[in-house]
Formats: C-alpha cells, structure tokens, sequence
C-alpha cells in the first residue's frame, strides 16, 4: 500500500524546504509544527543524519470538516510533510496521503475531505517538481 505522495527536486534542502513551506502556504496549509530531526538526533543520540526536517502541516477548514464527521481524527493530524537531504545537491519531499484517514479509519464520508487534502498536497508538490508520485 502506498501511504506517501513523493518528489525528489535537484537543489539543496535549505532551498527546498523554504520553497515546500511556500507551496504548501499556497494551497492553504499552515506549518503547525516544525521537527529538526537531525539535531534532534544529534541531542538525544549523539548520531549524524542527513538533513531532515518534518512540518506539521494543517488546513484549518479541511480539519475542522474531518473533526464533524470523526471525532477522533486529531490522532491523523496535522499532515506530515518531510524534507529530506538524498544527497549530492538532491532533496527529496514526502507528505502523508490524506486518503490513509479513510483506510485507517473506515469512516468513508471522510473520503472528499481526505480527497482534497491529498489534491491540494500534490498541487504543492507540483509547484516543486511537476510529476510527484503516489
């Protein structure tokens, strides 16, 4: 099964995941949380990752639509979008499929809401690369 919409864009992570912030802004999302990975690891671990930063991503009016018909839903959210260094000047951006509420949940009068959220994520990712994968 697969659960991530993907793009993998030949520039730097900073340049990337200030363009992923934009896009995703654009199709109405904002960035509720923000998680270093790598210097999360880097604290807690001692360890070296590559670059990797997960945004907490949310629509307001999405999640409030999604709260009406699941309550517990919050357990879904917000959208994880993660930017990721592949190395040599390449980033590659990863957001969870909004339709994985559906299937996690079993609640089909999510599908539109889920539907949306998945369009409005792959329009960002096409504002980035113009053929993300699902």
């Amino acid at each position: 099964m697969s659960y991530g919409i993907t793009t993998t864009l030949d520039q730097p992570f900073e340049t990337t995941l200030e363009a992923v912030r934009a896009a995703l802004t654009e199709q109405g999302f904002g960035i509720l949380t923000e998680i270093d990975m790598a210097a999360t690891m880097k604290a807690k671990l001692d360890v070296d990752i590559a670059p990797q930063v997960i945004l907490g991503a949310c629509n307001p009016p999405l999640a409030h639509r999604a709260l009406q018909v699941e309550e517990s839903i919050g357990l879904l959210l917000p959208c994880n979008v993660v930017v990721r260094a592949a190395g040599a000047g390449r980033t590659t951006v990863e957001a969870l499929d909004p339709t994985v509420m559906v299937t996690v949940t079993g609640n089909d009068e999510l599908r539109a809401i889920a539907d949306d959220a998945a369009s409005r994520l792959v329009a960002a990712l096409r504002r980035l690369a113009p053929t993300p994968t699902a």
